[in-house]
């Protein structure tokens, strides 16, 4: 199976929160303490067997270069195993990729090379924990042209948000993109999930005409950010073959496998929905599983020190911490922590509070300061005494504030 698999993971698109991605591409956004995005469904593939990955890469992708340099250079050439990011090679005219299936184009020749019978397309910008070892035996049990993984979705719709219907035998039968939110917007409702298995002959016979109709659809998109993976994927690639082709869903979530069905899956599309996502995790009972023993969570951490609390140099008062993540070479000076999330090297002074707040790495808090309810970016440095996230007002008047009220501090940034 690993090597009758060749897995590209898409990492094109600038995507969300835009607060966070503009000095990283989507894919490369810290979450939960101590990874990236991207850490899901790359360990998704290592646990599944799945040794011969493609990372396309575009938008300001150093720093997801440097990351996947750092944390996932462990497979072996010799073995026929790698993973590989390939930005625009421009091998076929010298455009961008406009989108995922018109980046399949311009990499058509890695495509044909690889010795493969199938392709897995990956979204590259989503959380999520899935054995695709099983999907593929399942796509092979049903002999499928193509098969798509779905997940039960809920609430109100997104514009261009695509609902798929099914027949009893969860054959697909039709893709319905939404306008606007449906008056019934609660139901649930099978959406796709960014994951999809296609056989390597149909891809290649198709896709020049799907990434023709793909770049028409994102002409008036904008270039340096293009279309998101999933919905492109969902439109482009699976409407035109529902009639000609056999193509079945893959229930996400469901017994098969060995992941603990947790069921979870998040696209982190907006500020909020980021902030949510992470203050999640620190539930008694979190929804996403990141403690199976037997399917732990890659990346890349420096070799730093222990995490610690020491007292104050001024008020002799004990650090603490309360329902917190705290990364390594984390220390917090005499200050205060609770329900937050901390990076690695992040420093929390004498007399600080932190509260309900996302402190990515290298973060300083200053004495006596007060956060709440903020993202600090990478490298952000708090003064003594500033107080963020208590006055809306003044807080938007320096800073991006989100409809919830969170605020995000950018990268770098001294206050």
């Amino acid at each position: 199976m690993p090597s009758g698999t060749l897995t590209l993971v898409f990492a094109i698109e600038r995507g969300t929160p835009s607060p966070l991605t503009l000095h990283r591409t989507k894919a490369a956004v810290p979450f939960a303490g101590k990874y990236r995005v991207i850490d899901f469904p790359l360990t998704n593939c290592l646990h599944s067997g799945l040794r011969q990955v493609l990372v396309l890469t575009q938008y300001k992708s150093h720093s997801l270069h440097k990351h996947l340099r750092d944390a996932w250079s462990l497979f072996n050439a010799e073995l026929g195993e790698f993973i590989t990011a390939v930005p625009p090679q421009m091998r076929d005219g010298g455009g961008w990729y406009l989108g995922v299936l018109e980046a399949l184009r311009q990499n058509r020749y890695l495509i044909e090379r690889s010795r493969a019978e199938q392709v897995l397309l990956l979204d590259g910008g989503v959380v999520y924990r899935m054995d695709y070892a099983e999907l593929i035996r399942c796509h092979r049990e049903q002999a499928a042209a193509v098969t798509c993984a779905l997940r039960p979705a809920g609430g109100a719709l997104a514009e261009g948000a695509v609902t798929v219907s099914c027949d009893a035998d969860d054959r697909i039968r039709a893709l319905s993109p939404q306008a606007a939110a449906p008056a019934d917007g609660q139901a649930i409702y099978d959406a796709p999930m960014g994951v999809y298995l296609v056989d390597k002959a149909l891809l290649l016979a198709e896709l020049d005409a799907l990434a023709a109709a793909e770049a028409k659809a994102a002409a008036a998109a904008d270039a340096a950010s293009p279309p998101g993976a999933g919905a492109d994927l969902a439109l482009h690639l699976l409407q035109p073959l529902l009639e000609r082709e056999t193509v079945y869903a893959y229930r996400f979530g469901g017994e098969r496998g060995r992941v603990t069905p947790d069921q979870y899956w998040s696209d982190l599309g907006s500020t909020d929905a980021y902030f949510r996502a992470n203050m999640a995790l620190l539930e008694a009972a979190p929804p996403l599983d990141l403690y199976q023993p037997d399917w732990n969570i890659l990346t890349y951490q420096g070799q730093y020190p222990p995490a610690r609390t020491v007292p104050g140099a001024n008020s002799g008062n004990e650090g603490i911490f309360v329902n917190s993540m705290l990364a390594a070479g984390t220390v917090i000076r005499g200050g205060g922590v609770s329900h937050s999330v901390l990076f690695p090297q992040v420093e929390v002074d004498d007399g600080a509070i932190v509260d309900e707040a996302i402190l990515f790495e290298g973060v300083k808090v200053g004495e006596g300061a007060q956060i709440r309810r903020c993202i600090c970016d990478k490298d952000v440095v708090i003064g003594p005494g500033e107080r963020i996230g208590f006055d809306r007002a003044a807080d938007e008047a320096r800073f991006d504030v989100s409809p919830d009220g969170i605020v995000v501090i950018p990268k770098g940034q001294r206050v």
